[in-house]
């Protein structure tokens, strides 16, 4: 009773709260509504970006970090106890995994397709650029795969919470427990998720010097004429570096507190928490900056 009492006396605590909340309903609410918008034209035969297929498996794996990760973690800071068993927990951990996993994934393919869209209109880059729109959906479906196979081994090394009557306890004992040779996987998936993240600064860095190039042949013509309108092409491939960048921040700020979690078996519960929020972050914040940038969304929106 005592330890309830100085959690909810705790700004810390007040804050964690707050946070897991806004997390919870803003990042869903936002990702639903990017779901349903980047879908609409393909279910209703409208006419439709060449990214909106890229966006709705973006948003569906958003969401589905956001609600697994997100709530749990707001359940255990509200009523401070885990929601999950063993078997929950086992659950959750993979098909989180998974989501980040395609989320990865998907920004990968994003980024590399925003890409070929700004080369050039030279007959080296006409084939990629032909094909390109028609294999943004094979390939996403591709990432879920990959997930899928990479990530099926996190059920047999995640455990759940361990029991404890102790009030000195340092109370991450209320969350899901990684085992062992779980450290070993997090160096597995490191790897394969640094060959996604250098193909995104790759093809981040071709936008850049392929919008700068753009800009300089365009100058000319903007300050004769006066009139300045941003071509679809270039505010889509800002709002795709918008995207790359915020991913990478909040993935190295996750990831080094991660691997000290499971390195070390650090179960203190402000790492935990913290690990939990950064986590989340990308998925709370990226469908807000697809669906202002997007110039379809309703002006009170935008």
């Amino acid at each position: 009773m005592s330890v309830h009492r100085d959690a909810q006396r705790n700004p810390g605590e007040v804050f964690l709260k707050t946070v897991f909340l806004f997390q919870v309903v803003v990042g869903a609410l936002g990702n639903v509504i990017l779901f349903f918008h980047s879908i609409s034209p393909i279910l209703f035969g409208q006419k439709k970006r060449r990214t909106d297929v890229i966006l709705t498996h973006l948003a569906l794996a958003n969401l589905l970090i956001i609600l697994l990760s997100g709530i749990p973690h707001t359940v255990a800071v509200f009523v401070l106890r885990n929601p999950l068993n063993s078997l929950g927990c086992k659950f959750v951990y993979y098909i989180q995994r998974v989501a980040r996993s395609t989320a990865l994934c998907s920004t990968c393919v994003l980024s590399t397709y925003q890409s070929f869209s700004l080369t050039p209109r030279r007959v080296e880059w006409l084939m990629l650029r032909g094909r390109a729109p028609k294999v943004t959906g094979p390939s996403c479906c591709t990432c879920w795969m990959l997930s899928l196979l990479m990530s099926i081994c996190v059920p047999l090394m995640i455990t759940g919470p361990e029991n404890t009557r102790n009030d000195t306890d340092n109370q991450g004992k209320w969350f899901c427990s990684p085992t062992a040779p779980y450290a070993g996987f997090m160096y597995f998936w490191f790897i394969s998720d640094a060959v996604f993240l250098i193909l995104m600064v790759w093809s981040s860095g071709s936008t850049v010097l392929l919008l700068l190039r753009h800009h300089q042949r365009v100058q000319y013509i903007h300050t004769h004429t006066g009139h300045h309108r941003c071509p679809p092409e270039t505010r889509a491939a800002h709002t795709t570096l918008m995207l790359v960048v915020t991913f990478i921040i909040f993935y190295v700020l996750n990831s080094i507190f991660s691997f000290y979690i499971s390195a070390l078996l650090d179960s203190c519960l402000w790492l935990i928490q913290t690990s939990s929020v950064l986590a989340s972050c990308f998925s709370t914040v990226s469908p807000f900056q697809s669906l202002l940038r997007d110039p379809r969304t309703p002006r009170f929106c935008s």
